[in-house]
């Protein structure tokens, strides 16, 4: 079936090709903060895995929007970790860091994630996509908040 929203199939293919780099990064970063939320240790164990939760808790539901912009856009979202994996800037972490690291880690994930959905906004600008850049406005801010809060914690 043909798709008419006013987006060429060239376009809406570009569109979720970025839109599924954010899903995989975004799905990363959910992942290392989940584990991050199970292995943190320290003086600071039990405000950091509150953090850890919270902020997991939104990656989670945000990589379903993200995901359904994708299915919206005409094409298949990704089916395995292994494909998602593949397209994520944000890596895992070989050993367990200290809360120090894991922070840091996540800052710098955060503020990766935030760069892969501004590339995804101007595209979306570039092309006349509102709606996936009403989708990925709000995430940029998110991670831009979050990493803020993050690096309010090692001050």
């Amino acid at each position: 079936m043909d798709i008419n929203m006013g987006l060429t199939r060239e376009q809406r293919e570009a569109m979720a090709q970025a839109v599924t780099a954010l899903l995989a990064d975004t799905y990363a970063l959910y992942f290392k903060t989940h584990a991050y939320h199970w292995n943190v240790t320290g003086p600071r164990f039990h405000d950091l895995h509150a953090m850890f939760e919270e902020q997991y808790t939104e990656l989670w539901q945000a990589t379903d929007e993200i995901a359904e912009r994708i299915r919206a856009l005409g094409v298949l979202a990704p089916i395995s970790y292994d494909e998602m994996a593949a397209s994520a800037v944000v890596k895992h972490d070989a050993v367990t860091p200290d809360a120090n690291a894991m922070v840091t880690n996540l800052i710098a994930g955060h503020e990766q994630v935030g760069r892969r959905a501004r590339a995804a906004l101007n595209l979306a600008e570039e092309h006349g996509d509102e709606a996936t850049s009403d989708l990925v406005s709000p995430r940029i801010t998110a991670h831009e908040k979050t990493a803020w809060m993050l690096r309010a914690t090692l001050a």
